[in-house]
C-alpha cells in the first residue's frame, strides 16, 4: 500500500539518517508529483496518484504552517533535529521552491536554530540556476545517484525527463563538497527487465561519479518500507557494510542503513 502524506508539515516522525525530523511536504496531500517514477517509491506508481488539479500551498500559507509546528515543538521532547523536506515527490519542482527555503531558514533560525534544513532530492533540478542557489543554503542538500550506468538509473528511476548523466556528474560538482549523495542498492526486476546496482561493474562506475563529485558523505540504504514493484530484493547488512568499505577506501566519508 503506498503512503501519501496528507499534510503540508507532518511529524516529527524518527529517521534513520536524520533523528527527529519534521517534514515538509511541498506537492499536494492528495497525490504525487515527480520527475522519476522509482520502482521503491514508497508512494506508489505516479499514474496512480495523479495530481494535476491538486492544491499546492503557497509560500505565505507553508510560512503560516510551519510557523506555527515550530511554535508547537520548540523546548518540548519533540523539537526537530532536522526540518526535512521530502514528501509526496519532488520538492524543487514547487514553483516558489527558492522563496520556500528563506523562508524555513528565517523561521529555523527564530525558533531551532540548532536544527539543520535537509532536502531529499532527486536532482533533477539543480540545472536550473534558482534551485542550485537554494540547495546550496541548506544544510544537507541530499542528491540522488541509484546507479553507476545511466541504463541501471533508467531501469530503477524511471525519469519521465531526459538524464544526462555526464551534466549531472558536472552540476553535483559544482556543489564544491557541499552535497550528499544517497543511494539505495537493490536486486531484482521489473517490466521484464533485471535490475541490479549491486554488480561489481555498477558499483566500479558509481564509485567513479563519487571521486568527481567528492560529496560531503555518501549515504547508502537498503528498502525500508512496501514497494510498488514486488520483485525486489533488500539486501543484507554484509552486503551493505562491503559496499561502505569500497566508498572508504577512496577516503571518501559514508554511511550506511540496513
Amino acid at each position: 500500500m503506498a503512503i501519501l502524506f496528507e499534510n503540508l508539515v507532518f511529524g516529527p516522525i524518527h529517521s534513520r539518517r536524520l533523528g527527529n525530523s519534521l517534514g515538509v511536504n511541498l506537492m499536494p496531500t492528495i497525490g504525487k508529483i515527480c520527475t522519476f517514477n522509482c520502482v521503491y517509491c514508497e508512494c506508489g506508481w505516479n499514474p496512480e496518484h495523479r495530481s494535476e488539479n491538486a492544491h499546492i500551498a503557497t509560500p505565505e500559507e507553508y510560512e503560516t504552517t510551519l510557523e506555527s509546528a515550530l511554535r508547537e515543538l520548540v523546548g518540548t521532547p519533540r523539537e526537530p533535529d532536522s526540518i526535512t523536506f521530502s514528501g509526496n515527490g519532488e520538492p524543487t519542482l514547487h514553483p516558489d521552491f527558492p522563496e520556500i527555503i528563506d523562508i524555513t531558514l528565517r523561521l529555523r533560525d527564530k525558533y531551532i536554530p540548532k536544527a539543520v534544513v535537509s532536502v531529499l532530492t532527486n536532482g533533477t533540478r539543480i540545472h536550473d540556476e534558482r534551485i542550485f542557489n537554494a540547495l546550496k543554503k541548506v544544510d544537507n542538500n541530499i542528491c540522488k545517484l541509484d546507479g553507476g550506468s545511466l541504463d541501471t538509473i533508467n531501469k530503477i528511476d524511471q525519469p519521465n525527463v531526459n538524464i544526462n548523466l555526464e551534466q549531472y556528474i558536472c552540476d553535483l560538482q559544482r556543489f564544491d563538497s557541499q552535497v550528499i549523495i544517497q543511494t539505495l542498492f537493490l536486486r531484482g526486476s521489473h517490466g521484464g527487465n533485471v535490475i541490479d546496482n549491486t554488480t561489481e561493474e555498477e558499483i566500479d562506475l558509481w564509485l567513479s561519479h563519487l571521486k568527481k563529485i567528492k560529496p560531503r558523505k555518501t549515504m547508502i540504504y537498503v528498502i525500508d518500507r512496501e514497494t510498488p514493484e514486488k520483485n525486489l530484493e533488500k539486501l543484507s547488512g554484509k552486503e551493505m557494510a562491503e559496499i561502505a568499505g569500497k566508498v572508504k577506501k577512496t577516503g571518501l566519508n559514508v554511511e550506511f542503513y540496513a
